[in-house]
Order: structure tokens, then C-alpha cells, then sequence
């Protein structure tokens, strides 16, 4: 039986929610130069692929965290999967701006939470986690506690596997960035020879220089 990531990896491949172009690479909004683009919201679209994932995201919140009692879905990517994940448990669940807004409660957390509340956050992506543990900060400083972090996919980035750690968040991502390279070599998606470009994007996304890897 193949691992979920696996699965994972070749759904979100074939519906083209993760795209990679080491030739042609993206821009982020950040402005970083990509080989990769993510767009996790495209599993909504697709009937099979969303109740695959909602179910996989509710499952293990179950067998990881059991004790939780509250779901929040980090805006906006997550939105959708976090309350499908909340209906299937049957708890609560609020969903977290990434800033206050700006009129009327000016809430940051939308939706009722309690104070005290044990909360799983779901991610559709963590990246270099900073807007991820932003939204983990908010539950904290709203006085729940957060059991843990379940995400869609991850790129595996060094600095948000030490943010994560530093913050003592537990992080569980059903793919990740090697998973969808193997996956996407097998399935002819790209090249064997492409692999190493991906691989080098990977260690320093930043400062990364396409012009000099192709």
C-alpha cells in the first residue's frame, strides 16, 4: 500500500495544485524566484481530492490529537478544509485573520472560541511558517492552548522546521516537498535531470538565481 504522502503528492500533482517549472520558474508575492507554486485551494474544486484530504486531515487529528476540542483554519487557504475537518469531528471551529480587522469587533479570530479551548490548527501550506506561527501566536495570546498544526503540504524549509521547534508546535503535513519530486519523476511530470535544481532552490529560496541553475 503506498504511504499517504505519496497519495497525496500525485492528487495534488494531477490537479495541478502544485505546479513545478524549474525552467520557467514563479514569483512569489514575497518576490523569491520559484520553481514551485502551491495553490492548495484548487482541491476544493475537485470532489474525489477534497473529501480524500478532509478525511486524512480529520483522521489525524483523531489518532494525534484526541484531546482536542476546538479546530481553527488559518485564512485564507485553510478556511474551507478547517471547517470541513470541524463538521466531520463535530467541534467548533473559528478560522484567524492575518491581521485585525479593521472596523467593527476588529476581531483577529473570527468565530466563537473559548478561553482554554484546546486547538488543532489547520495549514493548507507552511512555507517558512512565519505566517503559520502568527496564527498559532493568536490562538495562544487568545488563552487556548494549541495541541498542534495539520497541513496540507509543506516545502520543508530548514528555518520553519527550527521555528516550529522553537515555538513548540507539533507539525503534521499529509506531503511534502521531497515526496512531490519523487512523484512527479515517476509520473514523467519532470525530468530526473531537473531534480537537482529543485534541490538547490530548496537551500537558500531567497537568494536563489535561476539564471545560474538552468
Amino acid at each position: 500500500m503506498k504511504k499517504l504522502e505519496k497519495i497525496v503528492a500525485e492528487k495534488l500533482l494531477r490537479i495541478k495544485a502544485v505546479k513545478l517549472q524549474p525552467a520557467n520558474p514563479f514569483t512569489w508575492a514575497s518576490g523569491w524566484k520559484s520553481p514551485i507554486y502551491c495553490d492548495n485551494r484548487k482541491t476544493l474544486s475537485y470532489p474525489e481530492t477534497r473529501t480524500f484530504i478532509k478525511l486524512e486531515l480529520a483522521r489525524i487529528i483523531t489518532e494525534k490529537y484526541e484531546q482536542a476540542n476546538a479546530i481553527a483554519g488559518v485564512a485564507t487557504g485553510a478556511i474551507a478544509q478547517g471547517a470541513l475537518v470541524a463538521d466531520i469531528l463535530g467541534l467548533p471551529f473559528v478560522y484567524i485573520r492575518s491581521e485585525p480587522k479593521d472596523h467593527g469587533l476588529e476581531n483577529l479570530i473570527e468565530g466563537e472560541l473559548k478561553p482554554g479551548s484546546k486547538v488543532v490548527i489547520i495549514e493548507d501550506l507552511v512555507s517558512t511558517g512565519g505566517s503559520s506561527l502568527k496564527a498559532v501566536r493568536a490562538v495562544r495570546n487568545f488563552g487556548c492552548d494549541v495541541v498542534g498544526m495539520v497541513a496540507i503540504f509543506t516545502h520543508g524549509f530548514p528555518i520553519a522546521e527550527q521555528r516550529f521547534k522553537e515555538a513548540s508546535v507539533q507539525l503534521t503535513t499529509l506531503s511534502n516537498y521531497d515526496v512531490v519530486i519523487e512523484e512527479a519523476v515517476r509520473t514523467n511530470y519532470i525530468d530526473e535531470s531537473e531534480v537537482a535544481i529543485l534541490q538547490e532552490w530548496r537551500k537558500d529560496p531567497a537568494n536563489w538565481d535561476p539564471d545560474k541553475s538552468i
